[in-house]
């Protein structure tokens, strides 16, 4: 399970990745500089994307990729 986590975290965080929550937390946390925050970022994405897997799971509820995300003004 835990490697399925952290390929789906690298997925994520690629240069094809798609436009998400996950991602934009991933790069806010890759941003701090240095190899290793990217590292830490990929760990930190595939944590977030177990605990939101779960949480969807026992409320059975359907993912929404940019639900955090404020939309632009018109």
């Amino acid at each position: 399970m835990r490697t399925l986590l952290v390929s789906s975290a690298t997925r994520i965080m690629g240069p094809m990745g798609p436009d998400c929550d996950l991602r934009q937390y991933g790069m806010r946390i890759a941003g701090r500089g240095g190899q290793q925050s990217k590292a830490k970022a990929r760990i930190a994405v595939a944590r977030k994307l177990a605990v939101l897997l779960h949480s969807l799971l026992a409320k059975g509820e359907v993912y929404e990729p940019t639900r955090n995300t404020v939309a632009p003004a018109a």
